[in-house]
């Protein structure tokens, strides 16, 4: 006797739940020593939560919660076609740009390469201490011979990053500017945000080929833009209500008002937006490489898929390294930022 046959048979369902019932299955060993050891009483500290699973046994019309997930996939793989018919030509891009900064930064010498990133690291924070800290950890990545896998991780982090900036902060001053479209995109950032990176594979080599770099690109995008879409959102709106009454009784217009005054002031919070987002970035690379996205992450992965404990710590050294690369790099930018406001 199932648990909550009490309660369709008081409501009188037992006709209609025994015409559900399509036989018996295969009982796992758990039934079978149950039915051996007879009808055991029932107790109210063995109540099971009446999940589907429980009513199910009760009455056979309840759908289980395998049926559920079934019709979730299905319901997936119903859409999957014309998805892939509508995503594929406008998400094609994001792989050409990938192969192509992937290309540069493979064929570009170690000699060349150096000296640019020291120049961008010097416009960036006019430190001659941090282009120092970048060569020296970039040197070290090349005297162990992990300098081709480094670059590969910087080509996508600099691609990505760079594209979630620039969706970002025009979504996140749209949402600064609407209440109504902020209340609607909250909840999505927040459904991105508190989703485990692993899911975001899920459906995705369901739509793409694991041998497209879209598929990975779309993964770390979706991982990484919430936070410059926030911070640029939360940047304008602080500014202060005194300016924006200044800049009004000057006669700004509106795109004056937004280029000329709350940009400006809220580029602090969004440089802090664009930290974050490398940084998930970087984070999301690392994962990414379980659906063939090169970089140091493969490194990561071969030292756990062949226990090679070795190879996993140094690899994830190197990914420290180029966390805090890119993690002073732009705060060195912010810094900056903030001393020419005050000043």
């Amino acid at each position: 006797m199932a648990t909550y046959d009490f309660l369709f048979d008081n409501l009188g369902l037992r006709a209609w739940c025994d015409a559900g019932k399509t036989g018996d299955g295969p009982l796992s060993m758990a039934d079978l020593l149950a039915k051996a050891n007879g009808p055991k009483e029932a107790s109210i500290w063995d109540l099971p939560f009446p999940s589907l699973d429980a009513l199910n046994d009760a009455c056979g019309r309840v759908a289980q919660s395998r049926d559920l997930t079934k019709g979730v996939e299905n319901a997936f793989l119903a859409v999957k076609n014309p998805l892939q018919f509508v995503l594929d030509p406008i998400t094609q891009p994001l792989s050409w740009i990938l192969e192509f900064a992937l290309y540069t930064f493979d064929v570009t010498p170690w000699w060349l390469m150096f000296p640019i990133l020291m120049l961008v690291v010097f416009l960036a924070s006019r430190s001659f201490r941090m282009v120092g800290l970048v060569v020296a950890c970039l040197g070290f990545l090349a005297l162990i011979d992990h300098y081709d896998y480094a670059m590969q991780t910087l080509a996508i982090i600099f691609v990505c990053a760079f594209l979630c900036v620039l969706m970002g902060v025009p979504i996140g001053i749209a949402m600064s500017r609407s209440n109504t479209l902020q209340r609607l995109t909250i909840p999505v950032l927040d459904m991105l945000q508190t989703l485990p990176a692993f899911v975001y594979l899920i459906p995705l080599i369901f739509l793409f080929s694991v041998t497209e770099p879209k598929l990975y690109g779309i993964a770390i995008i979706l991982y990484a833009i919430v936070p410059v879409i926030r911070l640029t959102d939360l940047g304008i709106r602080l500014v202060d209500e005194e300016v924006i009454e200044a800049s009004d009784s000057f006669g700004m217009t509106d795109r004056q008002k937004l280029f000329g005054v709350q940009i400006p002031l809220a580029l602090p919070n969004i440089m802090a937006g664009v930290n974050q987002t490398i940084m998930m970035s970087l984070a999301m690379v690392v994962i990414a490489s379980l659906v063939s996205a090169p970089g140091l992450g493969v490194l990561v992965l071969r030292g756990i898929r062949n226990l090679e404990l070795g190879v996993g710590l140094v690899s994830g050294l190197g990914i420290v390294l180029l966390a805090i690369i890119l993690d002073r790099v732009t705060k060195a930018a912010l810094n900056r930022i903030n001393a020419a406001q005050k000043n």
